[in-house]
């Protein structure tokens, strides 16, 4: 049989359990920042959660349920948009690397751990507000209150 035109890992697994697969490596990959699992089934899910990443990093609506439908749990989702994501800003791609690590001891499987390259415990950089009613509120000097007279 030809493998041409065929795309992705079947992972000897039907279609509805290999997704549930990747998305529950992609909830614990979000939730611990750090997994360890076989080769194949790490180079499947790096590219799924870097897409992940992507959304979140835009943040808007929209790309916010698009995370919480690729991922199984709520917090992990909005842990992914609300803390993660903001510190990633300074990098376009690449947020995840692959790094062999052991054969597993009964099936000879080469493990791999897959983690973010930037270090998250750094806290990210604050931004400007852009908000009209910030920049008023920073313009405008505070009125001193009228003296009442008897």
């Amino acid at each position: 049989m030809h493998r041409h035109g065929y795309k992705g890992r079947k992972l000897h697994r039907e279609r509805d359990q290999r997704e549930a697969l990747v998305k529950g490596l992609a909830d614990s990959l979000v939730k611990y920042e750090a997994i360890e699992t076989t080769l194949p089934k790490a180079k499947e899910v790096v590219p799924y959660v870097e897409k992940l990443i992507t959304k979140a990093k835009k943040g808007d609506l929209h790309n916010r349920r698009q995370v919480l439908s690729s991922l199984q749990t709520v917090a992990s989702a909005h842990k992914l948009v609300d803390e993660i994501a903001p510190k990633l800003q300074g990098r376009t791609s690449g947020h995840l690397r692959i790094v062999k690590t052991k054969l597993r001891r009964g099936d000879n499987a080469q493990l791999a751990k897959v983690s973010f390259v930037d270090d998250l415990t750094e806290a990210p950089v604050a931004k400007a507000a852009n908000t009209p009613k910030a920049k008023a509120a920073a313009k405008k000097p505070a009125k001193p209150a009228a003296k009442e007279t008897k």
